[in-house]
């Protein structure tokens, strides 16, 4: 994916810019050069040219900064472009991705790829990539420079350069690892930080708060480690190596005008010349080997994020069948399905369900409940059995209209930073405020929303971490029902009721029940009594089902778990 065709003009004008610096930086010495060797200890008669000659060393340096500020800027320009780029893309594909990349990747990893590591590939145009454009050129045309006026000493200079590669080459070699492994370091702070954070009230309820700092602190012991290791090997390879021999390079050139000088000519406007270019040629030399430091850490940061960018795991594929859910029909035809693609969670699952009516499933957990409904929802794909809607399988129906005619209900509702009425149309445009307050009514959420000063414009924090758990399960339905959807998931929707408002919701949930297919996932078997069909699971497998009383006679397994629940035993 190459994100630089959209900045090819600005590229253009930031290598010009460059360019032009580059060239201005090797004429500056010969004016000087000129300027010294023809008026310095001369008589100054003419005034007129050394004023004109001052007067261009000087502009040449304006231009100089001039080109080098349109150069910098151009190339910020289009680092933080892509930048932008980046995080848009990285951000759209994980809108795409299917939920068991999030089962494997921890979330403070995600928002550290998407924010750090992003920042630090700025760095790979921002300053690696220009500096590297304007070193290469101003080494180039410096040691051309130094050839045109001494052929000697510009092999000597060149006798330079392997000792200066080697140290390039050895401080990447040290320092590649480091750097990988002080990212991953600082990839786990984040993902550690956000853990602690989305858990704080566990943290707090089990007393881990010791744990988790010492914990974290050994993470960011490491992590400071390795920055550390890094560090040593940045400062020994990178300036002060290039330092010294640039000091060596000096020491040949005052030796060698030394003895040479008076035979060869030497002038001091010559003298100072080469002392410039020496100066021009190991600045560019230092700074690109600087930049390795920079390098580093972006070439490792942009693995990262291209591997998010580039994540094919997606979300089961969408057809592009014109099919539409009329009526609600559900089957599943001998589904099975495994997690791990070793050990299936479900194992020959078969069931029906037509319109209006309700069925249910109850089981110990990890009994397969829940992926009946993931799989329902399209959350993971599978490959053995089929799922029929309207006789239609469920994998022709274009994901948008599978989700418009679905409704899902969890049993932990997430809420959004906003306010009430924005959590109930989740920004769907084309419902007025009248249909979410119909909505609202229908699932029995008005009369508490209209106790609020602010009515449906109450601000909700984020999670609605200020609302009670009946209050956030009552703007979820109403979530739902402002649809209209033609299938209710119900994923242990009152599981996190009170009793009190049990009561209240049993009967919204049976007003959203009325005309729509239903299937309900239940710890409390007193919620799910009326269903039209009831199917008890055990290690992936339907066991028993039947309604409620039909189960009862049976005394099996569901028998069993109402007595538990009702205290009979």
């Amino acid at each position: 994916m190459s994100y630089a065709k959209n900045y090819k003009l600005l590229l253009v004008v930031a290598l010009l810019a460059l360019f032009t610096t580059t060239i201005i930086q090797a004429i500056i010495p010969r004016v000087a050069k000129y300027f010294i060797d023809n008026f310095i200890g001369k008589n100054f008669a003419f005034k007129n040219t050394v004023v004109m000659i001052l007067v261009a060393y000087y502009l040449l340096y304006l231009l100089q900064a001039l080109f080098n500020y349109i150069g910098k800027t151009t190339f910020a320009r289009v680092s933080f472009g892509i930048v932008r780029d980046l995080r848009n893309d990285a951000f759209a594909n994980i809108q795409k991705l299917g939920i068991s990349y999030f089962d494997k990747v921890a979330t403070g990893s995600v928002v550290s790829r998407i924010t750090n590591d992003t920042e630090a590939i700025s760095n790979i145009f921002g300053v690696i990539f220009s500096s590297f454009i304007r070193g290469t050129f101003l080494i180039f045309v410096s040691l051309y420079s130094i050839f045109t006026l001494n052929v000697q000493l510009g092999f000597l200079m060149l006798l330079l350069m392997p000792i200066i590669f080697a140290c390039m080459y050895y401080y990447r070699k040290l320092a590649v690892s480091a750097v990988a492994i002080t990212r991953s370091k600082l990839s786990t702070i984040n993902a550690k930080l956000a853990e602690s954070v989305d858990g704080m009230r566990i943290i707090q309820s089990f007393r881990q708060e010791e744990r988790l700092i010492r914990d974290f602190e050994k993470t960011n012991a490491e992590h400071n480690d390795y920055y550390i290791k890094y560090l040593k090997i940045d400062s020994l390879l990178l300036r002060p190596a290039l330092s010294l021999l640039k000091i060596v390079a000096y020491a040949i050139l005052l030796m060698y005008f030394g003895f040479r000088g008076e035979y060869l000519g030497f002038t001091a406007g010559i003298m100072y010349a080469l002392i410039q270019y020496v100066n021009r040629l190991f600045d560019p030399l230092i700074e690109l080997t600087q930049s390795f430091s920079s390098l580093q850490m972006s070439v490792v940061s942009a693995e990262r994020v291209f591997d998010v960018v580039d994540e094919n795991n997606y979300e089961p594929k969408q057809f592009d069948k014109d099919i539409k859910i009329e009526e609600g029909n559900i089957e599943f035809k001998n589904i099975s399905f495994s997690y791990d693609g070793q050990h299936d969670i479900l194992k020959n699952i078969s069931f029906k369900a037509n319109k209006g009516e309700t069925i249910a499933f109850v089981g110990h957990t990890g009994s397969g409940k829940s992926s009946i409904i993931n799989l329902f929802m399209r959350f993971y794909e599978f490959d053995r059995g089929q799922i029929l809607i309207d006789g239609h399988d469920i994998k022709s129906f274009k994901r948008d209209e599978l989700l418009k005619k679905v409704g899902l209900v969890l049993q932990d509702p997430f809420l959004y930073h906003g306010d009430i009425e924005s959590n109930i149309k989740l920004f769907a445009e084309n419902l007025t405020k009248e249909e979410v307050i119909q909505a609202a009514k229908f699932v029995d959420a008005h009369n508490f929303i209209a106790e609020f000063e602010d009515g449906y414009k109450h601000k909700v924090t984020e999670r609605g971490s200020t609302l009670s758990s009946g209050q956030r399960q009552l703007i979820a339905f109403a979530r739902t029902i402002a649809l209209a959807p033609k299938i209710l998931i119900l994923d242990e929707a009152t599981a996190n009721i009170d009793s009190e408002t049990e009561e209240l919701i049993q009967k919204s949930l049976k007003k959203m029940r009325k005309g729509r297919t239903t299937i309900a996932i239940a710890h409390r078997l007193s919620t799910i009594q009326d269903a039209n069909c009831i199917y008890v699971l055990d290690k992936g497998k339907i066991i028993e089902s039947g309604c409620h009383e039909e189960l009862l006679a049976k005394q099996g397994t569901y028998y069993k778990m109402y007595q538990l629940q009702t205290g009979m035993m």
